[in-house]
């Protein structure tokens, strides 16, 4: 029996989402993940590479995106942030860091 999407899948479905919905929809280029564990917490650390035509619409998503709120299954988002971004003719590329911990 399957557990359905793992931390990874779904927190690239959710920036996706997120995205579109704040009119700014962009694609993921690179996506890796690593696990992470603490005394307390198990999780994984996330390094995604998004790219984007540019937009103010875009800028506003990715000032807001540390704060946001994404429902994942199972994980909860505990840190997200724009690490990089480069502005080159008409594509923004963006690298976001995260950090999912499992629910327990």
């Amino acid at each position: 029996m399957s557990r359905g999407p793992d931390a990874a899948t779904q927190l690239e479905r959710a920036l996706l989402a997120a995205a579109a919905a704040a009119g700014c929809p962009v694609a993921i280029a690179t996506a890796d993940w690593t696990r992470w564990t603490s005394a307390t917490f198990t999780g994984a650390r996330h390094a995604l590479t998004l790219v984007a035509p540019p937009s103010p619409m875009l800028d506003c998503w990715l000032v807001g995106l540390n704060e946001a709120e994404f429902a994942l299954r199972g994980y909860l988002v505990a840190d997200i942030d724009v690490v990089r971004m480069t502005r080159e003719g008409d594509t923004v590329t963006v690298a976001l860091e995260a950090l999912t911990v499992e629910e327990r």
